[in-house]
């Protein structure tokens, strides 16, 4: 009996090791981009995000200027103040082809672009 409880155990180990393998190898292929992005003089830069479509994405912000900015979407569903001298991110859901404008909602006269996946 002892014999048949430890071939069991040993049979279960390797099926979880195999999932285990199976599950870290899928994550991989899914991986977020990160796209680092930074906000000097009310403007944006880069203010063309390219992305892939189809893949989750974070962009990181950092506020180069002393007063706080709001990166803003409608059309990516986002928003996020950044306080001045602070950095802050968000994160973007896998996108259809096209084209997704931001602004920043504190100077939108200058503060703006687009996050383009293709």
């Amino acid at each position: 009996m002892r014999g048949v409880r430890s071939k069991c155990r040993g049979a279960v180990g390797a099926g979880l090791l195999i999932a285990s393998a199976f599950v870290v190898g899928s994550v991989r292929g899914d991986e977020v981009i990160v796209v680092a992005v930074a906000i000097r003089d009310h403007r944006f830069s880069p203010s063309e995000i390219h992305l892939p479509a189809g893949r989750a994405a974070r962009i990181d912000i950092t506020n180069e200027d002393p007063t706080a900015e709001e990166f803003d979407s409608r059309a990516l569903k986002v928003e996020k103040v950044i306080a001045g001298g602070k950095s802050g991110s968000v994160r973007i859901r896998p996108l259809e082809r096209g084209r997704y404008p931001f602004v920043g909602e504190y100077h939108p006269d200058t503060a703006a672009g687009e996050v383009v996946a293709d």
